[in-house]
């Protein structure tokens, strides 16, 4: 039985134990792309290149490098099917200088059976081998190609005290639906880590994911290998990280910047959720009601995510299910300035309920008892961190809304956002009261999933029933949600068709007015543009800026402006505007 089925408050027991074992087959069958070990060349030409050689050639997806650690990342690349002669080496190098004259470590991997078995695709765990708090360039070189140059983070150690950590926060980066110029602008930001909070692709050919606002964008076409609009195979599955990281402003910011990435549903497969009766998981896909079919299509979408993220996730061959075998959940800690709890929001939760919950059904006196979305493990885990950390800031890496969103009023309220914690209210109200409980200073929440902006207070409880009845009033203010934009994902009013023109200047401020006096918690609110966010924390504030990037333009000149900035000062819960000194 599954952590889930032991959790549920089902009134049955799951009855899948054959599905169940099916999906453990699944994973038993794929051999996962963990990272290459190295030798010692025996010579220097092992390094030697031609510089004029194109590394697009050799190294069509470039470089990427992430997991950080104090002493170590892991670094990753991609070699062309074409280009890839197994009797060639590839070899590795890693410097405190982007000239390489003070290479801290180097080797070659001889592998070649592995490398072919993964897609081409390597990676090179170097913890232990690095410093504390550096920055380093790294490189590969191939059959006289070297690649771009990357550049990676180490974390500082956990009783060291940095001055400031930055991230840049993305989500929901729909290729189909526009072009990436804000991550050429991630690439050119100061920051310390990208965080990227999921939907790094979208499991489709079609569009399937884009409105009727929506716009084409030449030389955005895909074609999945099986022939269908949605994946379907690991073919599918790689095929479509392959072609997303082609984008050459996807390609800077994996270059530039280490990456500490999670995953949300369209990694896998649109509103996935795990199903106690089958004890397997289901979704939105054609196929998503065929529990063995959807164990299968899991287990490839886990396989290709593994092959291509530099992620340092915790993978337990022999875990009884699916939950105890990858452990997606995990904290970083930058020196005693912060801590980030990263969770996994998609493989625990419990089946949606309602298509648009209303106020008469949302809150946790009407939710049917037992539903999760962490996860009774996940859960003690994520509340135990947050309320035990004494670093400055707890940072909590969500993937998905953690505030009430409400539209309406009254009796006339609803709240849609069903795949966000309105959906999981008893299991939300568990954790606030736990973090309220234990008196948690300097608590911020990033968040995504929703492709708009936010910024507003998490609290003890909220007026109307989402709180547990009529009549509640305001509750204690206990931290700050910062919502990040999608890159190029279908939001509210492009859904609308509100985007462009006179409708989207007359509605962008009606509808940020309209949401923000629906919901007195939230402070700022933008669902017309896209982009990204850069959140820094010091020792007297933390700051959120977050930019819109034109996506129609494929261009490193697209238009950019900063939406909105908000300062939360160190020991206070209260968002400061502070949108005018970087507008200036």
């Amino acid at each position: 039985m599954s952590d889930q089925s032991a959790v549920g408050g089902r009134d049955e027991p799951a009855t899948g134990t054959d599905e169940h074992a099916e999906l453990l087959s699944e994973l038993d069958s794929h051999d996962l792309a963990f990272a290459l070990d190295m030798v010692e060349a025996s010579d220097a030409d092992a390094f030697a290149f031609d510089a004029d050689a194109d590394p697009g050639e050799v190294f069509p997806q470039s470089v990427a490098s992430g997991g950080p650690t104090p002493t170590g990342v892991i670094c990753w690349t991609r070699i062309d099917p074409d280009a890839f002669d197994p009797e060639t080496s590839l070899a590795f190098q890693i410097a405190t200088d982007d000239s390489f004259d003070d290479v801290v470590y180097d080797g070659i991997v001889t592998d070649d059976e592995r490398i072919e078995a993964h897609d081409y695709t390597v990676k090179i765990d170097l913890d232990g081998r690095l410093s504390p708090d550096t920055e380093y360039a790294y490189r590969f070189v191939y059959d006289d190609t070297a690649s771009r140059t990357g550049y990676c983070q180490t974390l500082p150690r956990p009783d060291d005290s940095p001055d400031a950590v930055r991230f840049a926060v993305l989500t929901c980066q729909n290729y189909l639906n526009g072009y990436f110029p804000a991550l050429h602008y991630v690439a050119e930001e100061d920051v310390d880590f990208i965080v990227h909070l999921g939907d790094f692709i979208y499991e489709s050919d079609d569009g399937h994911f884009k409105g009727l606002g929506s716009y084409d964008y030449p030389g955005r076409e895909l074609s999945l290998p099986s022939g269908y609009d949605r994946v379907r195979t690991l073919r599918d599955y790689r095929y479509l990280h392959r072609t997303y990281r082609t984008d050459e402003f996807l390609q800077e910011a994996l270059e530039s910047h280490t990456l500490i990435a999670g995953w949300d549903d369209h990694e896998m497969v649109n509103d996935i959720y795990w199903d106690h009766r089958t004890d397997a998981p289901a979704g939105d896909h054609p196929r998503g009601d065929d529990p063995e079919f959807m164990s299968e299509l899991v287990a490839d979408a886990m396989h290709a995510w593994w092959e291509y993220m530099p992620a340092r996730v915790d993978y337990d061959p022999t875990g009884e299910s699916l939950q105890d075998r990858f452990e997606l959940w995990r904290k970083l800690e930058f020196g005693d300035l912060l801590s980030l709890a990263m969770t996994d929001e998609r493989l625990f939760r419990d089946p949606p309920r309602e298509a648009i919950p209303t106020v008469d059904n949302v809150g946790p006196h009407r939710e049917p008892p037992g539903r999760t979305m962490l996860g009774e493990k996940q859960r003690d885990w994520l509340i135990e961190t947050l309320t035990t950390d004494d670093r400055l800031w707890t940072v909590w890496a969500d993937e998905v809304l953690t505030m009430p969103f409400r539209l309406g009023s009254g009796p006339l309220s609803v709240y849609p956002v069903q795949g966000g914690w309105d959906g999981y209210t008893r299991e939300r109200q568990r954790i606030s009261e736990a973090v309220a409980d234990a008196d948690v200073d300097n608590y911020i929440t990033l968040t995504g999933d929703m492709h708009c902006y936010i910024a507003g207070y998490k609290q003890t409880s909220y007026p109307g029933r989402v709180s547990g009845g009529t009549g509640v009033a305001q509750g204690e203010r206990i931290g700050v949600e910062f919502m990040t934009p999608a890159t190029t994902s279908l939001n509210a009013a492009e859904a609308l068709h509100l985007t462009r023109g006179w409708r989207g200047t007359l509605t962008e401020p009606l509808l940020s007015k309209l949401v923000t006096g629906m919901n007195p918690h939230i402070e700022f609110f933008d669902s017309h543009n896209w982009g990204y966010s850069v959140v820094e924390f010091t020792r007297e504030d933390c700051t959120y800026v977050s930019y819109a990037v034109d996506k129609t333009v494929d261009s490193p000149d697209a238009d950019r402006e900063v939406v909105g900035a908000y300062r939360v000062p160190e020991g206070v819960v209260n968002l400061e505007d502070v949108t005018d000194q970087y507008q200036a």
